[in-house]
């Protein structure tokens, strides 16, 4: 299992923004939080790094992956903001240009995964032109991919309920562009199908990194994940790459990460446990 940072998201962000009033927390807070919880590895968003969407000075990050380190918990991914469903040609470019940047962190932290996005459903969409802005998609992947199997980190393109509702939306832009270094951060919440488990299923073989969510129905539903049926998934796939959960704030739940996240984990691992042994 891994943590990713999103589940820390207001308290990270407090401390990038510099807010003065509520909770704060660190990349290295959140090391610390994985060493004592006994969380193996860490997805460290690239959002929560002092100064992003800049490009962190090579020390800080030098001085991140050290501390990981010396902490015994790997870095299991990162990811940043970027839409490539974007009409503006220019704006696409510049998200290409953010991302091979980020690819290089990516590189020097030790991250094997960089997560990215398809985008935003544009104003105006229409079903019927769809091809469109799946060829934008497809375009920027493909020189983001080239550029990142030169560095030696995987591309991972997350489902993320925008452009991208489904396993077949998704396998679509995998198969188009084509590489072994490209495939799925599986966002278990993010399917938008009366089935998500069966999209899950679908999508395995393309998958080189999660985003494990509480609920497959949205990020706001209260129904919980079937644990057992999704690691029956995971054991008969034969994946074998990091599992990192992600709780997120529900309506009507006081959501303090802290009690959370250890709780979800707890749950996970005891789900692994039935299903590998």
């Amino acid at each position: 299992v891994s943590l990713n940072a999103y589940s820390f998201n207001t308290e990270l962000s407090n401390y990038v923004n510099s807010e003065r009033s509520g909770d704060r927390m660190t990349i290295f807070d959140l090391i610390d939080f994985c060493s004592i919880h006994n969380i193996p590895a860490v997805d460290l968003t690239g959002y929560y790094f002092v100064g992003y969407p800049g490009v962190p000075k090579d020390e800080y990050i030098y001085e991140i992956k050290k501390y990981a380190h010396l902490s015994g918990v790997e870095v299991s991914g990162t990811g940043i903001r970027n839409n490539f469903a974007n009409p503006d040609a220019s704006a696409r470019a510049k998200d290409v240009q953010h991302i091979k940047d980020w690819i290089d962190v990516a590189s020097k932290l030790g991250a094997p995964v960089i997560r990215v996005f398809a985008g935003a459903i544009p104003a105006g969409y229409k079903e019927e032109n769809r091809s469109e802005p799946v060829g934008w998609i497809i375009e920027c992947c493909k020189e983001c991919v080239a550029y990142g199997a030169k560095r030696g980190v995987i591309v991972g393109l997350q489902n993320h309920g925008d452009m991208l509702r489904n396993a077949d939306e998704t396998i679509e832009i995998v198969k188009a562009v084509n590489s072994p270094w490209f495939g799925v951060i599986v966002d278990t919440g993010n399917f938008m199908v009366e089935d998500p488990y069966v999209d899950i299923e679908k999508i395995m073989p393309y998958a080189v990194n999660f985003q494990v969510k509480e609920s497959p129905f949205g990020n706001e539903n209260p129904i919980r994940i079937d644990l057992a049926r999704f690691m029956r998934i995971i054991n008969q796939s034969g994946y074998k790459g990091y599992l990192p959960i992600e709780t997120l704030p529900i309506r009507n739940r006081v959501y303090d990460p802290h009690t959370l996240v250890p709780a979800f984990l707890k749950e996970v691992k005891d789900a692994i446990e039935a299903e590998y042994n």
